[in-house]
């Protein structure tokens, strides 16, 4: 697997098809959620993914602080279903971890989890942050990480 790293401005047109696609197939399909996904937020995004031949395996993006919330956010986890159970979302949460406290030096990531993923953002130090609330017919909990000091 290869780990691609890249703004909106330098992806290609197909990289940003198939994010959108898997995008859509999870959020949408899957999870039988009709919502807005192309949020403008894209386009202040880093965009960070899991690469196997010619398939996204995994994605997460990556928002600078002020975009979404006064910190820097992750959202959009997605595994795509053929690569799941393989340990691909902590891995790419890992990466995404250390993108945003080591290339944008941000101590502080907020994410909006989907309340059953609560266990697996806690293993990685995300916190709770908020009380669970429903967010396009799907419970949710904000969560926080803040970097250990050294």
């Amino acid at each position: 697997m290869k780990l691609q790293q890249k703004t909106f401005q330098n992806l290609t047109a197909l990289e940003l098809y198939k994010i959108l696609q898997l995008r859509s197939a999870v959020f949408v399909v899957e999870q039988n959620c009709v919502y807005q996904d192309i949020d403008n937020k894209d386009l202040s995004a880093t965009h960070l993914w899991l690469q196997h031949d010619d398939n996204i395996a995994a994605y997460v993006r990556l928002l600078p602080a002020g975009v979404s919330y006064k910190n820097a956010a992750i959202g959009r986890v997605i595994v795509a279903e053929k690569y799941r159970r393989q340990g691909l979302a902590e891995r790419i949460m890992q990466e995404a971890i250390a993108v945003i406290e080591q290339q944008w030096q941000q101590d502080c990531i907020q994410l909006q989890a989907q309340t059953y993923l609560q266990k697996f953002y806690t293993e990685l130090g995300f916190l709770p942050a908020s009380e669970p609330y429903l967010e396009d017919g799907i419970p949710h909990i904000d969560m926080m990480y803040r970097r250990k000091p050294q």
